[in-house]
Protein backbone atom coordinates (compact mmCIF):
# COMPACT_ATOMS: atom_id res chain seq x y z
CA UNK A 1 0.00 0.00 0.00
CA UNK A 2 1.21 3.78 -1.02
CA UNK A 3 1.06 6.82 0.91
CA UNK A 4 -2.31 8.82 0.03
CA UNK A 5 -1.22 11.82 1.09
CA UNK A 6 0.86 13.91 4.33
CA UNK A 7 -1.98 15.42 6.11
CA UNK A 8 -0.48 18.29 7.87
CA UNK A 9 2.85 19.44 9.75
CA UNK A 10 2.72 20.01 13.52
CA UNK A 11 3.81 22.94 15.33
CA UNK A 12 3.79 22.97 19.03
CA UNK A 13 3.59 27.12 20.65
CA UNK A 14 3.14 29.17 23.41
CA UNK A 15 1.19 31.97 22.53
CA UNK A 16 -1.95 30.20 19.64
CA UNK A 17 -3.30 33.17 19.06
CA UNK A 18 -0.36 35.57 17.99
CA UNK A 19 0.69 32.05 15.91
CA UNK A 20 -2.73 31.77 14.42
CA UNK A 21 -2.26 35.87 13.40
CA UNK A 22 1.01 34.93 12.16
CA UNK A 23 0.23 32.61 9.75
CA UNK A 24 -3.14 34.22 8.79
CA UNK A 25 -0.91 37.42 7.64
CA UNK A 26 1.15 34.86 5.79
CA UNK A 27 -2.06 33.57 3.49
CA UNK A 28 -3.29 30.72 5.57
CA UNK A 29 -6.70 30.16 6.65
CA UNK A 30 -7.88 28.85 10.00
CA UNK A 31 -9.62 25.97 9.63
CA UNK A 32 -11.20 25.50 12.93
CA UNK A 33 -9.80 25.54 16.93
CA UNK A 34 -10.72 22.78 19.00
CA UNK A 35 -9.95 21.16 22.74
CA UNK A 36 -7.98 18.03 22.49
CA UNK A 37 -8.46 16.26 25.91
CA UNK A 38 -9.38 12.76 27.31
CA UNK A 39 -7.78 9.06 27.50
CA UNK A 40 -7.85 8.48 23.84
CA UNK A 41 -5.32 11.47 23.02
CA UNK A 42 -3.55 10.59 25.76
CA UNK A 43 -3.03 6.74 24.69
CA UNK A 44 -1.90 8.06 21.19
CA UNK A 45 1.00 10.44 22.35
CA UNK A 46 1.89 8.78 25.48
CA UNK A 47 1.61 11.72 27.39
CA UNK A 48 -1.10 10.05 29.68
CA UNK A 49 -3.90 13.08 30.91
CA UNK A 50 -3.62 15.86 28.47
CA UNK A 51 -5.33 18.55 27.57
CA UNK A 52 -4.32 20.85 24.44
CA UNK A 53 -4.98 23.78 22.18
CA UNK A 54 -5.13 23.02 18.62
CA UNK A 55 -5.84 25.50 15.37
CA UNK A 56 -6.00 24.15 12.14
CA UNK A 57 -4.64 26.21 9.40
CA UNK A 58 -4.71 25.36 5.84
CA UNK A 59 -2.73 26.41 2.94
CA UNK A 60 -4.88 28.52 0.29
CA UNK A 61 -5.06 25.57 -1.95
CA UNK A 62 -6.21 23.15 -0.05
CA UNK A 63 -3.67 21.11 0.38
CA UNK A 64 -1.47 21.73 3.08
CA UNK A 65 -2.64 22.02 6.76
CA UNK A 66 -0.41 22.79 10.14
CA UNK A 67 -1.80 21.72 13.10
CA UNK A 68 -0.86 24.20 15.50
CA UNK A 69 -0.71 22.82 19.60
CA UNK A 70 -0.48 24.87 22.70
CA UNK A 71 -0.19 21.98 25.65
CA UNK A 72 -2.03 22.97 28.65
CA UNK A 73 -1.11 19.56 30.13
CA UNK A 74 1.48 18.16 30.88
CA UNK A 75 3.86 21.23 30.47
CA UNK A 76 5.87 21.17 28.02
CA UNK A 77 9.49 19.56 28.71
CA UNK A 78 11.86 20.97 25.88
CA UNK A 79 12.84 23.75 23.36
CA UNK A 80 14.38 24.17 20.59
CA UNK A 81 13.06 26.92 18.95
CA UNK A 82 16.53 28.60 18.38
CA UNK A 83 18.45 25.56 17.31
CA UNK A 84 20.77 26.49 13.87
CA UNK A 85 19.35 25.40 10.45
CA UNK A 86 21.83 22.16 10.45
CA UNK A 87 20.21 21.29 13.87
CA UNK A 88 18.95 17.75 13.59
CA UNK A 89 15.15 16.69 13.40
CA UNK A 90 12.18 18.73 12.18
CA UNK A 91 13.38 21.86 11.43
CA UNK A 92 11.52 24.44 9.45
CA UNK A 93 8.28 24.69 6.94
CA UNK A 94 8.87 25.98 3.73
CA UNK A 95 6.04 28.03 1.73
CA UNK A 96 5.52 28.67 -1.88
CA UNK A 97 4.76 33.07 -1.67
CA UNK A 98 3.98 34.67 -5.20
CA UNK A 99 5.70 38.10 -3.66
CA UNK A 100 8.90 37.74 -1.14
CA UNK A 101 9.01 41.76 -0.67
CA UNK A 102 5.45 42.07 0.12
CA UNK A 103 5.19 38.65 2.41
CA UNK A 104 8.10 40.24 4.46
CA UNK A 105 6.78 43.58 5.09
CA UNK A 106 3.52 41.87 5.68
CA UNK A 107 5.06 39.95 8.16
CA UNK A 108 7.72 41.92 9.83
CA UNK A 109 4.68 43.68 12.17
CA UNK A 110 4.32 40.48 13.52
CA UNK A 111 8.01 40.04 14.78
CA UNK A 112 9.27 38.13 11.18
CA UNK A 113 12.98 38.49 11.40
CA UNK A 114 15.45 37.77 8.69
CA UNK A 115 17.63 34.49 9.53
CA UNK A 116 20.18 35.64 6.84
CA UNK A 117 19.42 37.19 3.69
CA UNK A 118 17.41 37.35 0.48
CA UNK A 119 19.11 35.08 -2.38
CA UNK A 120 18.48 34.29 -6.21
CA UNK A 121 18.52 30.70 -6.45
CA UNK A 122 19.74 30.30 -10.12
CA UNK A 123 17.42 32.72 -11.64
CA UNK A 124 14.60 30.29 -10.59
CA UNK A 125 13.96 31.25 -7.12
CA UNK A 126 14.04 33.64 -4.45
CA UNK A 127 14.89 32.26 -1.03
CA UNK A 128 14.67 32.66 2.69
CA UNK A 129 14.58 31.80 6.20
CA UNK A 130 12.49 33.88 8.99
CA UNK A 131 12.10 33.46 12.29
CA UNK A 132 8.71 33.77 13.26
CA UNK A 133 6.49 33.96 16.34
CA UNK A 134 8.54 32.26 18.92
CA UNK A 135 11.32 31.72 16.88
CA UNK A 136 10.15 29.33 14.35
CA UNK A 137 12.22 29.16 11.38
CA UNK A 138 10.35 29.21 8.47
CA UNK A 139 11.44 29.34 4.91
CA UNK A 140 9.60 31.24 2.27
CA UNK A 141 10.28 31.02 -1.63
CA UNK A 142 9.20 33.09 -4.76
CA UNK A 143 9.37 31.57 -7.94
CA UNK A 144 10.95 33.44 -10.79
CA UNK A 145 9.89 31.71 -14.24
Amino acid sequence: MAIKRMDNVGIVVEDLDATVDFFRDLGLELEGRAMIEGEWAGRVTALGDQHVEIAMMRTPDGHSRLELSRFLRPAVIADHRNAPVNALGYLRVMFAVDDLDQTLERLRPRGAALVGEVVDYEGVYRLCYIRGPEGLLIGLAQELR
